[in-house]
């Protein structure tokens, strides 16, 4: 009994301690899984998306697929443009030599437009992201959120300085890139009409909806043709020209990592002595929630307000809020806290919404065959030999007034750019978002003097 006894005391003496070991050892294997979870989470991800979050939004798109209804609203589509957006940026930085010349962006816009031309696409997610992009306008929500807040990060000093210069770079681009094109394809034996009318203007008309549209509207009434067939005709070599900047930026964008005494990443003016290297203005710290919201509601007052130039003076609205942002910045209407939350806010957008925003446009306004169909040698050999002028000379031209010649360059190639949404392509091919403003100024406001002036010559012409 008293051995029987014994043992058991022994025993029930050890209990508490082999519990406790083996809730430790219980504690530490769900700490380790734990820990592996969430490296698979901060570590493994396509674009900004952890890898399980991803599978997951692509499982639940699948669903909704195969149950014949996508939502448009935006809580869906936030959830199916990031899962295609990401994933066709991702492809496009991982393909060999191409990834760093800009393919991610390439990806982004030219897979889904392809996509949904072969089939490749299920119909309810491109009626849903069309409805969806058209019905909200998200692009421009994008691109003044990106605006304003690159402007409110600027230097005061770098940005006047930018503004003042930047027109004779692009003046002389326009000027050498037109000559270089007519001659090429006059050699090639095209017509000159041919050459410069539906090939050289609408490289440089500022992209579709303020430049190949209007471009196609005044050919059909000069030239007493269908606006249907000049539109045609114009908006696949607007998209070939876009597509050869998307490319030059990325080279620009190289080019700037061998050689960075060439770039400003992101400034044009170097700094002065004692100035800030990089012409942004420095804020401490992390903005607070109520510096982002005001942030946020600055970028869309503005816009509104560009809006109503619009309406009272014809001005495009994302030129009237660009300067009335400038504006704001120059006299300081708004705190250095808000200006921060600001930065945040572009900068946010351009990490999350870029590439969402790419494969939208893609599926939307891209249409692929068009652009199937202006690929000829011919039309291929002028436009390329026009952008490189164009860009050439903006390097050229900016290095010899004091400017930085890769990011004058990345400028010089958005005014060949499809629109506010190849500026947003080929700056992200570029990584030179900031340089925002700037490339709205040569899209906008060098697209409609180009589409002007060629309208007025085409107009004397047949007079």
């Amino acid at each position: 009994m008293s051995t029987t006894d014994d043992s058991y005391i022994v025993v029930k003496e050890k209990d508490p301690v082999a519990k406790e070991l083996a809730a430790a050892r219980q504690l530490v294997s769900q700490t380790a899984l734990r820990d592996k979870w969430w490296r698979v989470l901060d570590n493994y991800k396509v674009g900004i998306i952890p890898l399980p979050f991803f599978l997951l939004a692509g499982v639940l798109i699948l669903l909704d697929c195969l149950s014949g209804k996508l939502p448009s609203d935006i809580v869906v589509m936030v959830a199916t443009l990031a899962f295609f957006g990401f994933a066709c940026g991702e492809f496009g930085k991982r393909l060999p030599l191409l990834g760093k010349l800009g393919a991610a962006a390439i990806c982004a816009t030219f897979i889904p437009s392809a996509m949904v031309h072969y089939g490749l696409l299920p119909d309810v997610v491109v009626e849903s992201t069309t409805k969806f992009y058209k019905s909200t306008n998200i692009l421009y929500l994008y691109i003044c959120c990106i605006i304003v807040g690159s402007i409110m990060s600027m230097n005061r000093q770098a940005l006047i300085q930018g503004f003042l210069r930047i027109f004779v770079p692009m003046l002389c681009g326009e000027i050498v890139g037109m000559l270089v094109g007519m001659g090429v394809g006059m050699a090639m034996g095209l017509p000159p009409f041919q050459i410069f009318f539906f090939l050289i203007l609408p490289i440089m008309a500022g992209g579709v909806g303020e430049g190949a549209i209007p471009l196609s509207m005044g050919y059909a009434a000069l030239l007493h043709m269908e606006q249907g067939v000049a539109l045609g005709k114009i908006l696949p070599i607007v998209m070939l020209g876009g597509l050869t900047a998307i490319v030059l930026a990325g080279i620009l964008n190289q080019l700037g990592k061998r050689f960075p005494h060439l770039t400003g990443e992101g400034s044009l003016m170097p700094a002065k002595k004692g100035a800030i290297a990089n012409g942004n203005d420095e804020f401490e710290g992390t903005p607070g929630i109520n510096a982002l919201a005001c942030g946020a509601l600055l970028a869309i007052l503005l816009y509104m307000v560009g809006m109503l130039g619009q309406r009272l003076i014809g001005l495009p609205a994302p030129v009237g809020m660009l300067f009335a942002a400038v504006a704001v910045k120059l006299m300081h209407g708004v705190s250095p806290t808000i200006q921060h939350g600001s930065m945040a806010v572009y900068k946010f957008f351009r990490t999350a919404v870029t590439y969402p925003i790419l494969f939208a446009v893609g599926v939307a306004i891209t249409p692929w065959q068009e652009l199937m169909d202006a690929f000829t040698i011919q039309n291929l050999v002028v436009i390329i030999s026009t952008v490189c002028a164009l860009v050439g000379t903006g390097f050229i031209v900016g290095k010899k007034i004091g400017m930085h010649p890769i990011d004058v360059a990345i400028v010089s190639c958005c005014q060949s750019g499809q629109g506010g949404t190849g500026d947003v392509a080929i700056l992200t091919s570029g990584n030179r978002m900031t340089l925002m403003p700037f490339a709205q100024i040569a899209t906008r406001i060098g697209g409609a003097i180009n589409v002007s002036v060629g309208l007025l010559v085409l107009a004397k012409f047949f007079s």
